[in-house]
């Protein structure tokens, strides 16, 4: 099993235990299931959908589905929420949750090295993306197609490895975080 962001498939059966006790499946219907826990998978979902939401525009426009100036418009802000709202969650995460959670299952805090690998390795790759999509937002006015479509395919690179690398990331997240916070509770874990 590796750490690797790009290459596992999850993370290691030795991090598992309690999801083993806490499975994904009976988390909705879990009476110890608290609200920050709700909250973290709902803000989770939110990236998963507007990651997803970006990667259809872009798909949109690379088809000449859409205009240059109505993906640009749809496109700048939604991306500029998506990046500042994932640095924001990630920046919490690191300084205030995972030290409790590492503190509280000292048998975790490899999982949390893991994951907070993967915030640094996310965070390099949403400035390759910053980078990309300046470079093609900048270009959607002169109408070059062929340097638009350029700038499209370099920013699609981009965004892909971010996007497939936070999926991998939220999933390994939620199954290292949820099942401690439902067996400890979030109040003994000092974190409702």
């Amino acid at each position: 099993m590796t750490d690797d962001l790009d290459m596992r498939q999850g993370l290691s059966e030795e991090l598992l235990y309690l999801l083993r006790r806490h499975p994904r499946e009976g988390w909705d219907g879990n009476a110890e299931l608290g609200d920050l826990a709700r909250f973290w998978l709902t803000r989770h979902d939110g990236f998963r959908q507007l990651g997803g939401a970006l990667t259809d525009a872009l798909t949109r426009f690379r088809e000449g589905e859409v205009e240059a100036m109505q993906f640009g418009g749809y496109f700048a802000p939604r991306l500029q929420h998506f990046l500042t709202e994932l640095h924001h969650h990630h920046m919490i995460e690191d300084q205030h949750y995972f030290p409790v959670f590492a503190a509280a299952e000292t048998r975790l805090k490899r999982g949390f090295d893991i994951l907070e690998n993967d915030h640094e390795l996310i965070h390099e790759r949403i400035g390759r993306v910053i980078t990309s999509a300046n470079g093609l937002l900048g270009l959607l006015e002169g109408g070059d197609m062929d340097r638009i479509r350029r700038a499209a395919d370099t920013y699609a690179a981009d965004s892909d490895l971010l996007v497939n690398g936070l999926l991998r990331h939220l999933d390994d997240e939620e199954d290292l975080i949820v099942p401690l916070m439902i067996e400890r509770g979030e109040g003994k874990l000092g974190v409702s």
